[in-house]
């Protein structure tokens, strides 16, 4: 997958999970449900027990139905593992060496950013969008005075994104969300799976709205 495939998937999907968890088992079946679900975006966070194994696996059983990549991602040999176990894309916490090793290895990344001078210096050293990170920090009042200098700039607000405030960083001009624990909650480590595919569908309801807006 080149960058702007993964443009053109990030602005038609709207969404992007994040499975972090302390089992490898519970996080691979996670994956597994959120794909069933419809999430096709999934990040798996390097901090994830046995994390590179967990991709492999999930990259390997879902196939050409969704995309795993790999998030946490901060040095250039972490880019190097995720990307040799299958992570199509990947997601850095911060600016650092993983953003150029990606680009030299054609990966596509969604660079972590807070400032306006973070986030130009991302899309500078070539990330395909901007990880709005924490979004929380600011919220979509933030991403909104970020997109009046930088109105083409994509932006994907991550950290502290509930169901509730995704309309409104979507109104502030946000290509996707990435959504964490209030999507995935404990499934990683565990947790009803059940509940998990209900918060899909809560998820995936809100941003298929999204779509529809003209």
């Amino acid at each position: 997958m080149n960058s702007t495939d993964f443009t053109s998937l990030l602005a038609r999907t709207r969404l992007a999970a994040i499975v972090r968890g302390r089992s490898a088992d519970a996080s691979l079946r996670t994956v597994l449900t959120l794909v069933e679900e419809g999430v096709i975006l999934i990040e798996v966070s390097l901090n994830t027990t046995d994390a590179c194994d967990v991709i492999a696996q999930a990259a390997r059983r879902v196939g050409q139905d969704a995309f795993v990549g790999a998030g946490t991602v901060v040095t250039s040999d972490d880019l190097l593992r995720a990307r040799d176990a299958g992570a199509s894309w990947i997601v850095t916490p911060a600016l650092g060496d993983a953003v150029p090793a990606a680009v030299r290895a054609r990966v596509p990344v969604l660079a972590g950013a807070l400032t306006p001078t973070e986030a130009v210096a991302a899309m500078a050293a070539g990330a395909t969008a901007v990880k709005l990170f924490p979004a929380s920090a600011g919220g979509p009042a933030y991403l909104r005075a970020l997109k009046d200098p930088f109105p083409d700039m994509p932006l994907v607000p991550v950290g502290g994104v509930d169901a509730e405030s995704v309309p409104a960083y979507f109104s502030a001009g946000a290509l996707a969300v990435g959504v964490g624990s209030p999507l995935v909650g404990d499934a990683p480590h565990g947790g009803d799976l059940k509940e998990l595919r209900h918060r899909a569908r809560t998820f995936r309801a809100v941003c298929d709205r999204q779509e529809e807006r003209p």
